[in-house]
């Protein structure tokens, strides 16, 4: 195995474009899994996460402030649920960890279904959760624990297809072949959003909140089990393993990462966090927004959203031929500082009606797009081999805490006690974080 840099600086591992077999030692031959297959693979786990991650982030809007909070302000009870929106984030690292001891003792396929069954128990559980009206505090006590479950659940459904798939792709195509994995967030966002508009559209708002809001978890459940047996079918492959094994895609105790990949894992997860920030400042935080300081009608905003939603498809898709053509490195770095650009407009936008609103949800849905596409793994060559695993998990679990876990929060806490501006300057604070992040993952480079 080689080791050469591309043009915007990344180690990256060259193997051959075209290996239609695989050798055994004992000199057998088996069919190599294809980069295709492996996207697809990706897609569908991701689709299945982010959809469960749309379904919890919308509800946290539209539907816990009334039925978990119902003794707070709306802005209050908002808050409160942002928080406890907040905690899967916090648990991931955790789950990560724990899953991939279960994966060096028990093997991959245990520690998946175990995961996605967790997660499908938390997100099933939500569906059935008693609300404050007939338990009062336990059931936010219930909640947070199905919360932190879907985190750790979340943690531990990593399946390495991403890594497998950035090794496998052709060298003058891996952009486009990582675009292809962040796919699941739009399409997540896509279907989540239309199953609470079609509700909301069709329900009164007593039977909104009595039982409606119930079915997009259920839909939720359903989908995990599908997502299950499609990424099963491949990751249970004699072929899969032995791909993994080949790319040395192996779990790595965590306590010797530590020792030396930690400033890896630190620059990683900071240098996607101008993306990671704008994630929630474009999807969950105007939702909020909206919902409780202006008049629009909900369902029309969700509609908004939906577009949004195949706005940040293009803009991933457009992203690989992007970072193909100038590096990932620099896409992300320049995306960055076009983030940053874009807070400035934030408060003239959001507070300038329906047309500024939509302007914002389009724009930024874009800019998340074509940064987004390229921030997962963006700096992960970095890793040594043998760490690059669990170095990929620990990276976007990081990245998702410092970036987006408390974003919704933040913002709309911001926003309300303080004004818009400051929502504007926090976005700015990711872009510059990014910046500096990539800077200093160059500066080292070059040191090295």
């Amino acid at each position: 195995m080689s080791g050469t840099h591309t043009a915007d600086g990344q180690l990256n591992d060259t193997f051959p474009a075209h290996q239609p077999e695989h050798a055994t030692p004992s000199g057998h031959h088996h069919a190599q899994i294809s980069p295709g297959e492996i996207a697809v693979g990706v897609v569908i786990g991701r689709a299945s996460e982010y959809f469960d991650f749309f379904v919890y982030a919308i509800a946290s809007v539209l539907v816990f402030p009334a039925v978990f909070f119902p003794f707070e302000k709306g802005l209050e009870g908002t808050l409160y649920a942002f928080l406890i929106f907040s905690f899967a984030f916090i648990a991931r690292p955790f789950g990560t960890m724990g899953f991939m001891a279960i994966q060096r003792y028990f093997g991959r396929e245990t520690k998946l279904t175990a995961a996605l069954f967790l997660l499908g128990i938390c997100t099933a559980g939500m569906a059935f959760l008693p609300t404050y009206e007939h338990i009062g505090f336990a059931a936010i006590v219930l909640l947070s624990l199905l919360r932190v479950g879907q985190g750790i659940a979340l943690g531990g459904s990593w399946d390495g297809l991403p890594s497998l798939l950035a090794l496998n792709a052709p060298a003058n195509r891996r952009g486009w072949y990582a675009s292809l994995g962040q796919l699941g967030a739009p399409i997540g966002l896509i279907l989540a959003a239309s199953v609470f508009s079609y509700l909301i559209s069709s329900l009164p708002r007593e039977d909104f909140l009595d039982w409606g809001w119930r079915y997009p978890f259920y839909v939720a459940f359903a989908v995990n089990v599908v997502a299950l047996f499609s990424r099963l079918r491949l990751v249970a492959t004699t072929e899969y393993a032995r791909l993994l094994e080949a790319k040395e895609l192996q779990p790595t105790p965590v306590l010797e990462m530590r020792q030396s990949q930690s400033r890896n894992i630190i620059i990683g997860a900071l240098a996607a966090l101008a993306s990671y920030a704008l994630f929630h400042l474009v999807t969950v935080f105007p939702l909020s927004w909206i919902t409780l300081y202006s008049k629009r009608p909900v369902g029309e905003f969700l509609s908004i959203e939906i577009i949004g939603g195949f706005v940040i498809a293009i803009g991933i898709v457009t992203s690989g031929f992007v970072a193909d053509r100038f590096g990932r490195r620099n896409t992300l770095g320049t995306l960055a500082a076009l983030i940053g650009v874009f807070s400035w407009f934030v408060p003239k936008l959001m507070d300038g009606g329906d047309t500024g609103q939509n302007i914002f949800i389009l724009v930024g849905s874009f800019l998340l797009g074509l940064s987004y596409g390229q921030a997962a793994g963006a700096v992960t060559a970095n890793f040594k081999t043998k760490y690059r695993y669990t170095g990929a998990a620990l990276t976007a679990d990081l990245a998702w805490l410092v970036g987006a876990a408390f974003a919704p929060l933040i913002a709309l806490g911001l926003s309300a006690h303080y004004g818009l501006e400051y929502v504007g300057l926090y976005l700015l604070s990711g872009a510059l974080g990014s910046l500096a992040a990539i800077g200093v993952n160059k500066a080292l480079e070059n040191k090295d």
